[in-house]
């Protein structure tokens, strides 16, 4: 019976994972988006998706950024700065042996910028891996600057307002 039980539970905590959507708010580092204020109208907004799909992090990241500025009651938000970033892992389903090099991101963040260094890692590495596939994970960086009344005629302005209307995930 405890294993009947145990089994019910491990199928209900994965099909609850399954369906989180994809934009939600990041928790603990995890999927999702997140944002640092770096002065009163500027922040740097995150976005952390699986997959590789550059478009579509990039369409969340500024529609977080479009909720922020009416959230903080601003009109318009003008991109000053922007990074994607893709993480790629092949899993091998032969019995592997070796070592792996990785790069840990360190974000250090003082009064007025912030700092990004990348350290290289190794791991030691053994065992079978079964069905062989593909992970992947990308970031999506973007600093703002928001402002009010008429918007900037720059190229990387935006009215919030519409950003947030016309990226708005669609419920299926």
């Amino acid at each position: 019976m405890k294993i009947k039980l145990s089994m019910i539970l491990v199928v209900l905590f994965m099909a609850g994972c399954a369906s989180q959507p994809d934009y939600r708010e990041a928790t603990q580092g995890g999927f999702g988006y997140t944002e640092s204020q770096m002065s009163e109208t500027q922040y740097r907004v995150h976005f952390k998706a699986k997959g590789s799909d550059k478009a579509k992090a990039m369409d969340y990241a500024m529609l977080r950024a479009a909720e922020l500025t009416l959230l903080k009651g601003y009109d318009w938000f003008v991109v000053t700065d922007r990074e994607t970033m893709v993480d790629k892992e092949r899993v091998e389903t032969s019995p592997q042996v070796g070592f792996s090099q990785r790069y840990a991101r360190v974000t250090e963040c003082g009064v007025i910028t912030c700092r990004t260094a990348y350290h290289p890692t190794t791991q030691f590495e053994t065992g079978v891996f079964v069905g062989g596939a593909k992970k992947s994970e990308i970031e999506t960086i973007l600093s703002i600057e928001m402002g009010k009344g008429t918007r900037p005629t720059r190229a990387t302005s935006f009215d919030a307002r519409e950003v947030s209307n016309n990226l708005q995930p669609k419920d299926a």
